[in-house]
């Protein structure tokens, strides 16, 4: 059985994707960037706001499954500079729990709407 799920908290997908599919236990979330779900617009800033705006909206998300970033296995990070990657490291520190998922970071040579950084994740669903 496969899931769409969408969150008022998360920004709505620009294109033909679902923001998470839940699928058993697992929860699959695409790829989220820095657009505030209220706006619709990219969030202003450098590399910590819009961190701080990707883990937001994936705490929405998970938290429309029912689940929370303590249930976070993998997430894939990627990054337009990876000379960036300490102040998003340090952000998304804030978000994670103990033990921290599994996690790769890729530099990419451009993200959607350019912005500096998009994450995806995997969860278990209690």
């Amino acid at each position: 059985m496969r899931q769409a799920i969408a969150a008022p908290g998360a920004s709505k997908a620009i294109g033909p994707y679902s923001p998470a599919i839940r699928a058993g236990n697992l929860l699959f979330l695409s790829g989220q960037i820095p657009i505030d779900p209220a706006s619709g617009a990219l969030v202003d800033g450098g590399i910590t706001a819009q961190t701080e705006q990707v883990m937001r909206n994936i705490a929405a998300l998970l938290e429309a499954a029912g689940t929370g970033f303590e249930d976070v296995v993998r997430t894939t990070v990627f990054l337009a500079d990876m000379n960036e990657f300490a102040a998003m490291n340090e952000c998304y520190a804030k978000f994670v729990v103990d033990p921290p998922p599994a996690r790769a970071t890729v530099q990419v040579a451009r993200l959607p709407r350019d912005v500096r950084v998009e994450i995806d994740a995997i969860a278990l669903i209690p």
